[in-house]
């Protein structure tokens, strides 16, 4: 029986994307906020964990911890001992039980309402019970490919136990490494398994900085938190979710306000002032904008301030100011320069095609400028079908925003069959990335084909209707309905 226990208790930890690390700090969270102050410290509580999933043997006091930190009932503690809720097993969890080929059963954590709790309120737990994995049509493809991530990233964190002096040269690269993936698989991959690779990063950066480290770990540490957190605020944005996005942001504005990392902070402000765009608060957009400029007057991330600078002067009506900025924006891009973001490459690093993805929405929103915003999007469009440049990467919604771009410029001017060819790489996009940024975008075209010249046109009510259906499908739609 003991032993069964202990399988069962790695079969719970493992189904939670927890390493023995994490499932440690948890168990001594739970028990200080039972108000049980007599728990080893963390580290004495994986050698226990150690102990717990070989031999079994858990006392009372602690199954009632573990009940808290897996968000369970007591009744629900140990193998065959059920009680879950009805209709709480996701699929991803049933063929992960099945894949383990054990008798041990899954208990999902639970909140009141029988919501998984495992990655926040807004995301599916099928998500996360799958860690990560690749659902395949075969079933050991998805077990082997779990198996294989977890023992890595169980590795790394053993790696980050022995190097108790500091951070050591391992876990220092391995963040790193960790930082400049998931910079450029955002670029590629889909949003919300990204976000949470994202943040299982960032939750061992916070527990290393508990630690006593030397200045310039800690300065080290503090730049790769503020890269995650304007990372993950990119991906809940495209998500869907605005408010925390910009929490993020900010969260990552502090970390490199505390070590003074100026592209840093300047890259924080552009992200800012895109959600402050997108969201409808023009002012405050501009005004992000201008003050990013402060931080970095040259190269590509200056470019995306000046051109965010551009679009907002082109909605608050100030076609001059719109037109100089858009100018400036290339001058900037145009100037040799380097530093350790656009090392980081991925969204550090952005590519000339969005650069004129950019410059082309800024000068469509300028009344008059529809044949230099054409001409800006077709080069935007043109230089992402040929594929990236030298050191550059293209993300996976910059064709389809400029081809929705384009096609607003083009129905403008009453070219219909040019607007859907430009729509088509977005028509494209798998569900799970089609973000709410697109969403948006397609609701502009769908105005446009609104004016009296389209009236009565089939083609046009197609084009509509290929719009609806792609909002139906976008991955912001599943998403919002677990909020119910």
């Amino acid at each position: 029986m003991d032993s069964e226990l202990g399988a069962w208790l790695r079969q719970q930890r493992e189904a939670r994307g927890w390493p023995k690390a994490e499932m440690a700090r948890r168990l001594v969270q739970a028990a200080r906020e039972a108000g049980d102050k007599s728990v080893p410290s963390a580290s004495g509580m994986l050698h226990n964990i150690h102990r717990w999933e070989r031999e079994g043997g858990v006392s009372e006091r602690h199954k009632l911890h573990y009940c808290r930190a897996l968000g369970i009932q007591p009744g629900q503690f140990g193998p065959g001992q059920t009680g879950e809720l009805p209709g709480t097993v996701s699929p991803a969890g049933t063929a992960l039980a099945a894949s383990a080929a054990t008798s041990a059963t899954l208990v999902p954590a639970q909140t009141p309402g029988g919501v998984s709790r495992l990655a926040g309120p807004h995301l599916p737990a099928s998500a996360v019970v799958a860690y990560l994995g690749r659902q395949e049509p075969g079933l050991g493809r998805f077990a082997v490919e779990r198996e294989v991530l977890m023992a890595a990233h169980e590795g790394s964190d053993h790696a980050e136990e022995y190097e108790q002096h500091g951070i050591g040269e391992a876990t220092s690269e391995q963040l790193r490494a960790d930082v400049v993936r998931l910079s450029r698989l955002s670029d590629t991959g889909s949003p919300l398994p990204v976000f949470l690779d994202m943040r299982r990063v960032r939750d061992r950066i916070y527990r290393l900085l508990d630690r006593r480290l030397w200045p310039s770990e800690q300065t080290d540490l503090h730049f790769l938190l503020g890269c995650l957190n304007g990372l993950m605020g990119i991906t809940a944005n495209r998500l869907g979710y605005p408010d925390a996005a910009e929490e993020l942001i900010r969260a990552g504005y502090a970390s490199a306000t505390a070590i003074d990392h100026r592209p840093l902070l300047a890259q924080l402000r552009q992200q800012l002032s895109s959600v402050a765009y997108l969201r409808g608060r023009i002012g405050e957009s501009d005004e992000l904008a201008v003050t990013g400029l402060e931080f970095l007057s040259q190269g590509p991330e200056a470019a995306h301030l000046y051109l965010n600078h551009a679009r907002a002067a082109a909605g608050l009506g100030d076609a001059d100011t719109a037109r100089q900025a858009v100018a400036q924006a290339h001058e900037a891009r145009g100037r040799d320069y380097s530093d350790d973001l656009l090392d980081i490459g991925g969204e550090f690093a952005v590519s000339l095609a969005t650069h004129h993805a950019l410059a082309g929405a800024a000068l469509a929103a300028i009344e008059g400028a529809e044949g230099d915003a054409a001409t800006e999007l077709e080069r935007s469009t043109s230089l992402y079908d040929q594929g990236p440049g030298p050191g550059e990467q293209h993300w996976f919604g910059g064709r389809p925003l400029a081809g929705a771009d384009l096609a607003i410029v083009r129905l403008r001017s009453g070219a219909l069959d040019g607007a859907r060819a430009a729509l088509e790489p977005a028509f494209a996009l798998p569900a799970e990335q089609r973000i709410a940024d697109l969403s948006t975008r397609l609701a502009q075209v769908r105005s446009e084909l609104a004016a009296p010249v389209f009236r009565g046109s089939p083609q046009a009510r197609d084009l509509g209707d290929q719009i609806e259906e792609f909002g139906r499908a976008a991955v912001t739609t599943g998403l919002h309905s677990l909020t119910g």
